[in-house]
């Protein structure tokens, strides 16, 4: 049979359906046998989708599409010709996909360890209960105040010398070194369960104080 229909497996038992999370590889590429083509989600795990035979594939689901175990997913074209340097693009395209997804991690790394930093300096200066006090009625953040008392405690005539500096709280925002970037991303089919389960505990579990 020259087009081959490669459809979604079992993940285990109780899965019904999966969410097309990566394709790694293009419409009309072409693929070798056992070649990793996809990555998709489950409610348990991220699995990959090998490719069954070689040839030229027509992907039939976009990512993020969710797909029935059983559904296809993709057809190969088992009577095509290899075109020279297949095997080439192939290894290019998944090293990009790859890079890409190195950069997109090395990213999140830099933001967590600027509000970790940024954490690390504010959570490391204490105030005395009056400075503390004029701090919050001014909107004024800890690390916008040069202590000068023991172990850089932060006193009154401290948080003075800093509102006749000029400092005010528009100021605070930008103080802390972090950002306040935001991105919106659709959850994944595994995040979803998870994000499911934790409301469904937080609903049905009973909250006992003393």
């Amino acid at each position: 049979m020259p087009i081959l229909e490669m459809k979604v497996p079992s993940p285990g038992e109780s899965i019904t359906e999966v969410e097309i999370a990566t394709w790694l590889v293009s419409d009309g590429d072409w693929v070798d046998k056992d070649q990793t083509i996809a990555e998709v989600d489950s409610d348990k795990a991220t699995l990959e989708l090998p490719a069954e035979e070689a040839g030229i594939i027509t992907l039939k689901a976009e990512e993020g599409d969710v797909v029935e175990v059983g559904g296809v997913v993709c057809h190969i074209d088992t009577d095509a010709k290899r075109p020279e340097g297949a095997g080439q693009k192939a290894e290019e395209k998944k090293e990009e996909k790859a890079a890409a997804k190195e950069t997109e991690t090395k990213k999140k790394e830099v933001v967590a360890e600027k509000v970790e930093s940024s954490a690390e300096k504010l959570g490391n200066k204490s105030a005395s209960p009056v400075a503390s006090k004029m701090m919050s009625e001014h909107g004024i953040k800890p690390g916008q105040v040069n202590g000068t008392g023991a172990h850089g405690r932060i006193t009154k005539k401290d948080v003075l010398s800093a509102l006749s500096g000029g400092i005010d709280a528009g100021s605070a925002a930008t103080g802390w070194g972090g950002t306040r970037d935001e991105r919106r991303e659709k959850m994944s089919s595994l995040r979803r369960k998870i994000a499911d389960r934790l409301v469904s505990v937080k609903n049905e579990t009973a909250m006992l104080t003393t």
